[in-house]
């Protein structure tokens, strides 16, 4: 209906500026091939022209006015807060810990004794298995005999010449005797220790390698022992990060494998940039009470590196950039009589999953476009859909 009233108005100006005469008086000037008249003719239609162009912007005008169907952008919208922002890093890292060994044995022989089976927790020290000593123990008999012979001997002539008897070169030489043989009887002892695997700690028999009644040597592998309790998650940090990892923070470690995330603290940080890939190492400590972290896993470090109090977030998502690179978003102005886009220039800081801080350009308490953040424009009428 607006638009055949609209077509009507229109008619009706064209009318009242004489069409048929206005064609008549334009062939009339060309038929007369006279510049001067031509230029006139044209500028009185053109002053035509310019009263339609004036009336019909009055008719958009009042068109705009009354017409109650036009379309407004519909929104959402929410009201802007501060929160408690902390930003985190994630790295990636492997499990790990220091008691993860291969036991090797120290003496040349046949494995006669292996006391232990995979799977079973043993103490610092336990006897693990013994290596057929090959008559060391014999001989370590006759030397403690020879041994307790010199010290007998070495004990009369000392009594001898503490009492002025007997000549020096006697005492010297059963005190010398007495020393040496002393001296070898230690040497075998620590000799015939080695034919006796003892576990360096507490721990778990992870595997037995080699089995009882071979013969082994140095460099051959028995068994594997790990203990689980001093876990930690290696890791590579860009140097970027250097001054933002203290010792001591804490850090949520995340292991894949278990869907677990243990609360970890970071205990060394490296003093070393790797040239190759400008990196420097860090170790997380794990508790791990469960006994799920094996080494080798593969964990990702959750580690705070910047925290503010009372930050502004929105979602990154509402957040467009023009043409000189500037962050725009727009917000709802409802001081009119209907509620209006209004674009804002904000300044970004760290983003954290979907949200992004504001810096600057916002304030607590305003009231920011959600859905249809970019489909409005500066001053657009919007209409709140409210959920």
């Amino acid at each position: 209906m607006k638009k055949i009233v609209y077509i009507s108005l229109l008619g009706l100006l064209i009318t009242s500026c004489g069409g048929d005469s206005k064609t008549a008086s334009v062939d009339k000037a060309i038929e007369s091939k006279n510049v001067a008249t031509i230029k006139a003719t044209r500028a009185e239609i053109q002053k035509q022209y310019d009263a339609i162009g004036a009336e019909l912007a009055k008719l958009d005008l009042a068109i705009a006015e009354l017409d109650t169907l036009k379309k407004s952008a519909l929104v959402t919208t929410a009201v802007v807060k501060d929160t408690i922002f902390t930003h985190y890093i994630d790295i990636q890292g492997n499990v790990d810990t220091k008691q993860n060994l291969i036991i090797y044995p120290e003496f040349s022989g046949l494995l006669s004794q292996v006391n232990v089976k995979a799977g079973q927790k043993v103490s610092k020290g336990q006897i693990l298995a013994r290596i057929d000593d090959g008559g060391l123990s014999n001989q370590l008999a006759q030397m403690e005999t020879q041994a307790a012979l010199a010290k007998t001997t070495f004990e009369r002539q000392k009594n001898l010449w503490d009492k002025k008897i007997g000549s020096e070169i006697q005492f010297l030489q059963a005190k010398t005797n007495y020393e040496a043989q002393t001296k070898a009887v230690a040497q075998m002892k620590a000799q015939l220790a080695k034919t006796i695997v003892r576990a360096p700690f507490s721990g778990i028999i992870d595997d037995i390698i080699t089995e009882k009644g071979q013969i082994v040597g140095p460099g051959q592998q028995l068994m594997r022992i790990v203990n689980l309790s001093d876990m930690y998650v290696s890791a590579n940090v860009p140097e970027s990060f250097i001054g933002k990892i203290k010792v001591g923070a804490v850090v949520d470690v995340n292991v894949k494998s278990t869907g677990k995330t243990y609360k970890g603290k970071v205990r060394q940080i490296g003093n070393y940039i790797n040239p190759n890939n400008r990196n420097f190492s860090i170790e997380v400590a794990v508790p791990n009470s469960d006994n799920l972290l094996k080494p080798n896993q593969v964990a990702v470090l959750k580690i705070e590196d910047y925290k503010k109090a009372n930050a502004i977030l929105i979602p990154e998502s509402i957040v467009t950039e023009n043409a000189a690179g500037e962050k725009i978003i727009y917000t709802v102005d409802t001081n009119g009589k209907e509620p209006k886009a209004i674009k804002k220039t904000i300044e970004v800081g760290l983003i954290s999953g979907a949200n992004i801080e504001v810096k600057a350009g916002l304030n607590k308490g305003e009231t920011i476009i959600i859905e249809g953040a970019r489909s409005v424009q500066n001053g657009d009428v919007v209409e709140i859909i409210k959920k």
